[in-house]
């Protein structure tokens, strides 16, 4: 049975090497596992218990279309959406302050029927914290703006800073929708100046004057 990796499949949107630098990628609307959440991922029990449930389903996911549909696969990395009331606040690292979307990517031939059954199965086996908070909804980026960050999550400000106060606008481009980042590293397992994150921002145009 073949098993698909989308970080391969998919390379334009999860391969970035570092070479590459600043580019723009179009982003087909997807289908993600979705938790919502507030605060300092570092201290928040929510945010652990959102990684802890996203994974759990995940898997259980896997496992369904590998035995009911003969689809194999890798399940896709952790990806996360992040964004403040006061832009200030995010730029200045105030976790304590920032909301957050964490979410793993559904595979496009997995119906609603066998994610909703699949979701009973995880309730009643493993009962994760956060059930209760996922949902299942398809993600509109588009046109955006990505790039490798190697290294700490808490080292990205600069890398962020030269996105939106260079990249975007001396391109004629203005930021649209939430920053997004996808983790292609584990943070348990990887030294902290190895790993591996993609930053993306959607973008648009910007408005003639």
């Amino acid at each position: 049975m073949e098993k698909i990796d989308f970080k391969k499949q998919l390379k334009a949107l999860y391969g970035p090497t570092k070479s590459m630098g600043f580019h723009v990628v179009e982003v087909p609307t997807t289908r993600f596992l979705m938790i919502d959440g507030h605060g300092d991922p570092n201290v928040v029990a929510a945010y652990r218990q959102a990684i802890e449930t996203l994974y759990g389903v995940a898997y259980a996911l896997k496992f369904a279309s590998r035995t009911q549909l003969g689809r194999d696969y890798t399940v896709p990395p952790l990806e996360g959406l992040w964004w403040a009331a006061d832009l200030a606040s995010f730029a200045a690292r105030e976790k304590d302050k920032w909301d957050w979307t964490m979410m793993i990517m559904v595979p496009d031939w997995i119906g609603p029927a066998m994610i909703a059954s699949t979701i009973e199965t995880v309730r009643k086996k493993k009962q994760p914290p956060a059930l209760d908070l996922l949902r299942v909804e398809a993600l509109e980026e588009g046109r955006a703006v990505q790039v490798l960050h190697i290294g700490s999550y808490d080292d990205e400000g600069p890398v962020l800073a030269r996105m939106h106060e260079d990249y975007i606008p001396d391109n004629g481009w203005v930021p649209t929708g939430k920053h997004h980042e996808i983790y292609l590293g584990d943070p348990r397992k990887t030294a902290p100046e190895k790993l591996r994150t993609i930053l993306r921002q959607p973008i648009k145009e910007r408005p003639e004057l």
